[in-house]
Formats: structure tokens, C-alpha cells, sequence
């Protein structure tokens, strides 16, 4: 209502904002599942087919979202500058604008992602500048694969298979790939998480921090025992 209330003020549709001082406090329930990078490796091991591979390992590696992901086309592969250009995302069956102004952007391309996006496109039958990097085949290319199909074909079943452990009806798609980046790069890579903000493309690092970013049960334990160290009772067993 807040912002609607703007938008009417801005448009000079009503003078005043009834609702500017309220305050409201909501919370989700919703927690990503998260994984660790050898149950990546592990769901990988259990795509057989390049394409999905490829997609899983791109998105693993970039934290893009599942639309942006399958909107790129080979040109966004900017090869010699080792980034991946983001400025669209796939919506309703056609090219849209990202989700943020922020998400407009590019996101980097290590070396050895980018053998894996070369290898694909040699075997890829969609390889031409225009093509789609993740087309669809039963589609003849003419649109991307689709992200929730495949999750629930393919990603899923792979996810079940190398032993992440899911509730039934537990949510889990590519989605969980991006959580899982942020995660490990702040917690375990000790990445700053300004940079990390950056490959995530958040215009405010508290939505990297407070919701993509998991605390970590190790690091809480080795920051109790740094204290206790520093206490004097750092040698202590407990018996």
C-alpha cells in the first residue's frame, strides 16, 4: 500500500500518504536448502547429458537466476573479457527486462567455466551467435529449455540420487544453486561480501547477507572457541 500510495502522490492522484508511518513486520518460514560443493560435484556426476551438465555447472558457478540463465544466447559469452552479459531474462515465453536494475549487469566467467561453455557449443546443434546457450531441443532451438521442467525431470531426480536430503514436497531447484554460492563464498571462502553482492547483482548487500547468505555451524564453533582461546581455556578437553 506504501507504494502505492507513492506512485498515486507522484501522479497527483491523491496529496497525502495514510499509511507512511505504519509499520509492518512479516517473516517467511522459507529456508533454502543449501549444499556444499561436493554435492555439487556429486549431482553432476549424475547428469549424463551435456546441456544439463552445462547449465547446472553455469548456474552453480555464477548464481544466476534459472530465467536470466536460460534467456543468454552465445553473444552474451563475451569470451575475451571472461564475463557473462546479463540484460534480459526469460518470461512468458519472450525476452524481458531483468528483475532489478541492478541484476542488469555482467557476471564473471572464470577459465575453466569457460571450457566447459566452449566443449558444449562444439556439441551443441545450436551454436550460432543468436542461438540460445540452453535451447531447447524437443523445441528445434527455437526457445530456451525450460527451467522448471528440467528441475523436475532432471535436477531433482540427480539432487535425490546423490544424497541431498529432501523432504517430501521440500523445495529444490536452481534457485537452491545461487543460495548455495553465496553461502560458500562469505562463509567458507571468505570472500568479501561486497564482492559477493557484486555476483549476486543485489542492489543491497543486506539481501546477500540476511537471505541468500546461510550461517555457518563450524565457523560458529570456531569463533566459540577462538573466545575460549582467548578466555585461557582454549587447551581444556572436554571430557
Amino acid at each position: 500500500m506504501h507504494r502505492v500510495y507513492k506512485v498515486g502522490i507522484l501522479h497527483e492522484r491523491v496529496e497525502k500518504n495514510p499509511v507512511e508511518h505504519v509499520e509492518t513486520r512479516s517473516q517467511s518460514l522459507y529456508k533454502a536448502v543449501v549444499i556444499t560443493p561436493s554435492q555439487t560435484l556429486a549431482i553432476l556426476n549424475k547428469l549424463t547429458n551435456p546441456l544439463h551438465f552445462t547449465l547446472v555447472l553455469t548456474c552453480a558457478a555464477t548464481a544466476l537466476r534459472a530465467s536470466e540463465l536460460v534467456s543468454l544466447r552465445w553473444s552474451d559469452i563475451l569470451w575475451n573479457d571472461g564475463q557473462i552479459r546479463v540484460s534480459k531474462r526469460w518470461a512468458k515465453g519472450d525476452d524481458g527486462e531483468t528483475k532489478t536494475a541492478a541484476s542488469n549487469g555482467f557476471v564473471p566467467m572464470h577459465p575453466v567455466l569457460a571450457e566447459y561453455l566452449k566443449e558444449w557449443r562444439l556439441q551443441s546443434p545450436y551454436s550460432n551467435v543468436d542461438d540460445f546457450v540452453f535451447p531447447s531441443l524437443v523445441r528445434d532451438g527455437k526457445v530456451p529449455i525450460s527451467a522448471s521442467i528440467f528441475v523436475q525431470d532432471h535436477l531433482r531426480p540427480a539432487a535425490l540420487s546423490a544424497s541431498v536430503v529432501l523432504a517430501k514436497g521440500q523445495r529444490f531447484g536452481l534457485h537452491n544453486l545461487r543460495h548455495s554460492l553465496s553461502t560458500w563464498l562469505v562463509n567458507k571462502g571468505k570472500v568479501d561480501p561486497k564482492t559477493v553482492q557484486g555476483m549476486l547483482r543485489h542492489s543491497d548487500i543486506r539481501t546477500t547477507m540476511n537471505l541468500y547468505t546461510q550461517d555457518d555451524r563450524d565457523e560458529k564453533q570456531t569463533a566459540q572457541g577462538a573466545f575460549l582461546s582467548a578466555v585461557g581455556l582454549g587447551s581444556r578437553l572436554v571430557q
